[in-house]
């Protein structure tokens, strides 16, 4: 455990050296070993701190002293000296934990040095790697899924890009507004934007499920504004993921699993080892993971009728096909998703007062998803008849439609570089990092099915009279339809960063530290051109490519400097103030600031805690640069083709669309902690938090009723049914409630029983005040947010969610089982009457995790997870005496259900989402070997 603390250790303060000739020296050591960092101090403040070895020179004067060796998470040491003139004396200290903070150590949130959870003026939940594994979830993201109840992600029912990684979100914020921190330094985001109609739409963040699991030694999760510390996208709080440092043996571990269906199957193996580099000078950790989970498909069966109003198409063709295939040839769920990820995290002593850290991953990961089917009756041989040569799949060689794939090849990788040394009195910390991600697709089993002729060619003078005639000249052929390809490049995105930082602190009494410091950053989006055909007349049925105009790299830069002051007023009275400043070559300036504060009572049992901070989230260059063709459904209509115009572009010049500012913050947060004993400790915290000029992508804007505005030339000129952009649209409060609770070490016959309970309530998450929509859009009558747009939003996420687990310990076992209770959803999907809503009803998903030690070195881990295999389930709520009046019909409400559900393709989810997977029952076990 040791260990776990002394990776930031040097972020302690140094205080300062009376010079002097009487010496207290000697080596501090805990369980683990050398304690770097630890504090020797007297009570006057004179003192310092122990190098990388654990040893200490302490310079005094002459005459008696109370001398004392503390340390974070250690019980403290005292001890009297009477020190004569030149005199030295030598004092080694050993340190034992103290069981009653240790566990619960934790660096994020404050600039200073680190605290315990229930003793930060800030609400953090840290979970430790054993307690993620437990979960049998398959990869990082769906484990905090069901450990931190105000985290939420999901997987969205129509994939396309989205089946690379899934949109997450911290208090319904979403992805954009956490911070991830790779071992306290900044992680790249992903190249993906969102821009599916799902949680998270018009968003990105960084891909924290290309995160090994085995590769993390604890997470901490920071839930509360942290711009003033870290800067931008920490409006909803940070996430520092900790990586393994042991240097002593490792470990293998093989995992499989499948659900109920029968399908899903997963099979993969994990790596993790360490040694010590040097004379124990350093430790190097690694990990490896390769993985595999095939398909698993959940779809629904579809309605003849509606196919046939949508299509227009005879009742008889559609049940025809329908007999033949009554999912409509629907492959919507899970995936198939293979990944190789390495990481690897090192440090090494350079000299008595300098350390050098590194830790660097990469990520490979290659999903095989599916675009909707298209049915003959959707593209029918009538107006494409060379599609029976093309995909003779059906009976007999005929033709019964096809399914374009949709390929995705990501690349991610993250490295840091730094060091820590000790000078003149101050602790310098250093680095460097870097970081990317490169998503790239390949459509196939589709074609280009528009018509687009290839340049006429001159044949030469065939008549020798210096004239061109017509018979002189071929005309040009169809490039596509009957002439495509079937396989396509569509191109990608890229995102890239490179970030500078210099953190500076110190100690300047036994009450006061400070730190202060500065980062660099250098930003580089790029969207990367698709092949000719991919985009050409409207390009690859199911997913067009980039086009050449829409394509290219864009960067930005930013600097900032933060200043940190930590004020002990008495011992349990904490003052904590941050400052930050910060320049952005594309948008301009930003300040903000933090005060924090915490006040203990009752022998340190109870710890009240407040803060009040402002912060910003800086547009990403995703959201200003992208521009592209966007495929999406229209309820009644089907696949329709509309245009993401981009801000800084011609088109959003004619239309008036303002570019993009800053999204503004205020948040305060006010709780409570205790560890009542060492049994019993618990947090309750108050959040509300407004943001001002949030950015969103707006819904789809189309024609105007007079047809003669610049938006319909746009629309016309373009082929386009609609078109949408992004614009700092509206203002949002959100507040509510956490609750963490643990009931541990309970003697039950021979065993030790837990219980844990934490809980997520929202209060309020709504819009304030009225949207801010563009002239353009006014005019029409039109807005850039809708209901849909609204309940994305504020209620696609649960309005409360609860986890309550309990484990125990008996012998060889250790049996743990968690209830994690999501709340109501509710949603407005677009097309559906005004009149009705949808609401998803509360569920409780139990997983039930059995472990057993073999011996020391095998432990066998069966996860039951969804154990009563709970399905998500909806349905439509009135909201008037005429949605009354739909729902007394029941031939109305199906055609209300066949709009939402793509006519039932997606009838256990809708087409626009839900809040917990769709698989049902899994089963996974895991066999781990330590060497």
């Amino acid at each position: 455990m040791q260990k776990q603390i002394t990776i930031f250790s040097l972020m302690l303060l140094i205080l300062p050296l009376w010079a002097s000739a009487q010496t207290i020296k000697g080596t501090v050591n805990g369980s683990d070993g050398p304690v770097i960092g630890a504090t020797i101090s007297t009570t006057d403040g004179v003192g310092t701190t122990t190098d990388i070895n654990g040893k200490y020179t302490l310079n005094l004067s002459a005459g008696t002293h109370n001398v004392t060796s503390s340390y974070i998470g250690l019980i403290s040491q005292t001890k009297e000296f009477s020190l004569t003139e030149g005199e030295t004396v030598t004092w080694d200290v050993s340190m034992e934990e103290d069981q009653l903070t240790l566990q619960d150590i934790v660096i994020v949130g404050s600039r200073n040095a680190p605290r315990s959870s229930t003793d930060t003026p800030l609400p953090v939940d840290m979970l430790e790697s054993d307690e993620l594994l437990s979960t049998g979830q398959p990869t990082f993201d769906k484990a905090l899924q069901y450990r931190v109840p105000s985290f939420n992600t999901v997987q969205t029912p129509v994939n396309d890009a989205t089946s690379l990684l899934d949109p997450y979100e911290i208090r319904n914020m979403g992805p954009s507004r956490t911070l991830i921190l790779i071992n306290g330094k900044r992680k790249n985001l992903s190249a993906l934007l969102y821009t599916q109609t799902s949680p998270g739409r018009g968003e990105t963040g960084a891909d924290i499920s290309a995160i090994p699991t085995d590769a993390i030694k604890r997470v901490e999760i920071l839930r509360d504004g942290a711009s003033a510390q870290y800067g931008s996208d920490a409006i909803a709080g940070v996430m520092n993921i900790v990586l393994k440092d042991d240097a002593d043996g490792g470990y293998v571990t093989l995992r499989t699993g499948i659900t109920s269906e029968g399908d899903g199957e997963m099979l993969g193996v994990a790596l993790n080892n360490g040694s010590t580099l040097g004379d124990n000078k350093g430790f190097i950790n690694y990990t490896l993971d390769l993985s595999k989970v095939n398909l698993a498909n959940r779809p629904g069966t579809v309605d003849a009728e509606g196919e046939a109003a949508d299509f227009g198409a005879p009742i008889e063709d559609v049940q025809a096909f329908l007999a033949l295939k009554p999912d409509a040839g629907n492959i919507n769920g899970s995936p198939e998703t293979t990944a190789a990820k390495f990481l690897v995290n090192s440090g090494l002593d350079l000299s008595e007062s300098t350390n050098m850290y590194f830790n660097a991953a990469y990520v490979y990961k290659k999903v095989n998803s599916f675009a909707n089917y298209r049915t003959p009756y959707w593209r029918t041989l009538n107006d494409f008849p060379y599609l029976a040569d093309f995909f003779p799949d059906g009976p007999n060689g005929s033709y019964v439609g096809y399914v374009p794939t949709f390929d995705g090849d990501l690349n991610d990788y993250n490295a840091t570089v730094g060091f820590k040394s000790k000078m003149n009195d101050w602790i310098y910390d250093a680095s460097f990092t870097t970081g990317g991600n490169k998503q790239t697709y390949t459509v196939r089993n589709s074609h280009n099915r528009n018509t687009v002729l290839s340049p006429p060619t001159y044949l030469g003078d065939l008549n020798n009279n210096g004239i061109v005639d017509p018979d002189e000249i071929q005309q040009g052929v169809n490039l596509y339809r009957e002439n495509s390809a079937l396989t396509f490049d569509p191109g990608g995105t890229r995102f890239s960063h490179m970030v500078g930082n210099l953190d500076i602190s110190r100690v300047i009494n036994k009450q006061l530290g400070i730190a202060f410091g500065a980062e660099f950053r250098s930003e580089t989006f790029e969207v990367i051109e698709g092949e000719l055909a991919s985009y050409d007349g409207g390009g690859a049925d199911s997913f067009a490519g980039n086009r050449p105009e829409n394509s290219g790299k864009f960067n930005r830069y930013n600097f900032g400097g933060y200043l940190d002051i930590a004020f002990d007023i008495t011992e349990d009275f904490l003052l904590n103030g941050t400052a930050r400043v910060e320049n952005y070559s594309d948008f301009g300036d930003a300040f903000v600031w933090k005060l924090s504060s915490r006040y203990k009572v009752i022998d340190d049992k109870l710890t009240l805690r407040t803060s009040l901070s402002t912060g910003f989230r800086a547009p990403t260059l995703h959201q200003i640069y992208t521009q592209k063709a966007q495929y999406s459904f229209v309820p009644g209509q089907g696949i329709q083709v509309g245009g993401l115009v981009n801000n800084v572009s011609p088109q959003a010049k004619l239309l008036g669309i303002p570019q993009l500012d800053a999204e503004k913050s205020t948040n305060f947060t006010i709780g409570l902690g205790s560890k009542v004993n060492s049994k019993l400790d618990f947090t309750v915290d108050y959040y509300n938090i407004q943001v001002k000029d949030r950015i969103v992508l707006s819904t789809e804007i189309g024609p105007t009723e007079s047809g003669t505005t610049p938006l319909d030339a746009l629309l016309t000129a373009n082929n386009l049914s609609d078109v949408s952009f992004f614009v700092n649209a509206i203002d949002t409060r959100t507040s509510g409630i956490d609750v963490v609770a643990n009931y541990k070490n309970i003697t039950l016959g021979s065993g030790r029983l837990g219980f844990n309970l934490s809980g997520n309530y929202t209060i309020q998450n709504e819009r304030d005040g009225a949207v801010n929509n563009p002239a353009i859009v006014e005019q029409g009558q039109q807005s850039v947010v809708n209901e849909t747009q609204e309940a994305l939003f504020f209620t696609s996420r649960p309005k409360t969610k609860w986890i309550l687990g309990a484990h125990y310990d008996i012998g060889k076992f250790n049996l743990a089982l968690n209830n994690t209770y999501f709340g109501e959803t509710t949603f407005r999907q677009q097309g559906m009457s005004a009149d009705l809503k949808t609401e998803f009803a509360p569920k409780i998903v139990t997983d039930l995790s059995v472990n057993y030690k073999a011996s020391e070195k095998i432990n066998v881990t069966f996860n039951v997870n969804n154990v009563f295999n709970v399905l998500p389930e909806w349905e439509f709520v009135a909201l008037n005496a005429n949605g009354e009046a739909i729902l007394a019909d029941p031939a109305q409400t199906k055609v209300q259900s066949n709009l939402i559900t793509f006519n039932q393709r997606y009838s256990q989810m809708t087409y626009d989402g839900y809040h917990f997977s769709q698989l049902g029952t899994m089963f996974n076990l895991a066999v781990n070997v330590r060497f």
